[in-house]
């Protein structure tokens, strides 16, 4: 081997030897970086999950509450004017003040009243009117909702008791630890938030006047968005001429596939709402809004559906004497639907998770009532994710955790699905 040679083996060794080193680096800078994002990942999931699961759990106060015919102002059970003006808050105060007789300010009771959620008095109203014979003149022990106040505290409270006490008074924390001493505050499952609306009231305040609101604005916007989305992809990849129309048709979808979601808000504004007048804070305006900005979405995954057809398909369908819409209804579109589905599903689960466009057409309402259909006013999870998280109630902090645990659990069943779908449904050619 002569030296020429020599010297070109060792060049090659180290250039080798150096892509190696560079083959190793790059390796080990991905698993960084996929590393460093699932460490955001589980940051991200730990500060939610944390703040978030002890909305799940309410507090409530057992309290020995006399159904007094004169502090309701009831003298005639089969009255229901009586039955729903009655002043049940009355009783409960009476209750209050019967197990902490030391009170006697009007400071004091009001502190002393404050420990029971506003609420408290609907929820008697409703036990008592279930069998008001059976409840008038009786004294039965009901665990009636607290103050959110005293959840925040109940819930933060260690076990040497040690507890955020917030706006709760000196007083009031030891009633607090009274009832707790007596075994009377225990914390229950939260039913509320999964089947209340919102309220100003942290411990009223649910999720299902937002989920119902989501749930119509995605069924219109899928009703929309899916039927128009395919017959595009279909007339783009099967019918429409290659000419310059065609291409600048192509780049102005791939380019709305792109644009800032507030900019589809700002068009339905201008629009739906200024030009043709229809209501603010519906979820068909919010639909119609989020069709637009999904439709570019299921128009790309359609088409691509499409092109993924063999060409033998339709060639055999045509062979046999089908006309070319037979051959797209019932040979291409069946095998392109796999694909057309999982498009669709991801365009709902970003349509889901949208809050900027329907800022704008007015879904920001404080709506209390459920809605019962498109027409209704509404907001939708996401935007009432946002208002909470600019309430000044501590309380709000946990709920607008929950509800974003919510929210995220939506998003992950809806991509497993469209997932599970592409797996379970597709074709290899």
């Amino acid at each position: 081997m002569n030296k020429n040679t020599q010297r070109t083996i060792d060049l090659v060794n180290r250039n080798l030897a150096k892509r190696y080193r560079a083959e190793k680096r790059f390796r080990f800078y991905g698993l960084l970086s996929i590393s460093f994002g699932l460490l955001c990942l589980v940051l991200l999931f730990t500060d939610i999950i944390g703040k978030g699961h002890s909305a799940f759990l309410q507090t409530y106060v057992a309290l020995d509450v006399h159904f007094d015919a004169d502090v309701l102002g009831i003298d005639n059970i089969d009255d229901e004017t009586q039955l729903t003006v009655a002043n049940y808050d009355g009783v409960i105060r009476k209750a209050l003040l019967e197990r902490f007789s030391d009170v006697r300010s009007r400071r004091d009771k009001r502190q002393l009243y404050a420990l029971v959620s506003n609420g408290a008095g609907f929820d008697l109203q409703d036990v008592f009117r279930e069998r008001p014979e059976q409840w008038l003149g009786k004294t039965e022990t009901l665990w009636l909702l607290a103050d959110d106040d005293v959840d925040t505290y109940v819930k933060s409270r260690t076990a040497s008791g040690e507890a955020f006490t917030g706006r709760l008074s000196e007083n009031q924390q030891r009633w607090v630890e009274a009832l707790i001493a007596d075994e009377r505050i225990e914390k229950r499952f939260n039913t509320i938030f999964f089947t209340s609306g919102d309220s100003r009231e942290p411990e009223l305040a649910g999720i299902r006047g937002a989920i119902m609101g989501s749930l119509f604005t995605l069924m219109v916007t899928l009703v929309l968005s899916f039927p128009i989305g395919v017959a595009a992809a279909v007339y783009l990849e099967e019918y429409a001429p290659k000419n310059k129309w065609t291409d600048l048709i192509e780049v102005n979808i791939n380019n709305l596939a792109a644009v800032p979601s507030i900019i589809f808000g700002l068009l339905g504004l201008a629009i739906f709402i200024n030009f043709f007048e229809m209501p603010r804070s519906i979820p068909l305006v919010g639909g119609i809004v989020l069709t637009l900005m999904t439709l570019p979405t299921i128009i790309i995954s359609s088409r691509a559906s499409i092109k993924a057809v063999p060409p033998s398909i339709r060639e055999a369908a045509l062979g046999i004497g089908a006309s070319k819409m037979q051959m797209i209804l019932h040979h291409v579109l069946p095998l392109a639907m796999p694909g057309m589905l999982t498009g669709a599903i991801i365009g709902m689960a970003q349509a889901l998770g949208e809050t900027a466009p329907l800022l704008m057409i007015g879904m920001v309402a404080f709506i209390v009532d459920i809605p019962g259909g498109a027409t209704d006013p509404a907001t939708v999870l996401p935007v009432q994710i946002f208002l909470w998280s600019d309430s000044p109630e501590r309380a709000f902090v946990e709920r607008t955790s929950a509800a974003i645990m919510v929210l995220l659990a939506f998003l992950i069943v809806m991509n497993t699905l469209a997932v599970w779908l592409r797996k379970r449904l597709e074709r290899r050619w």
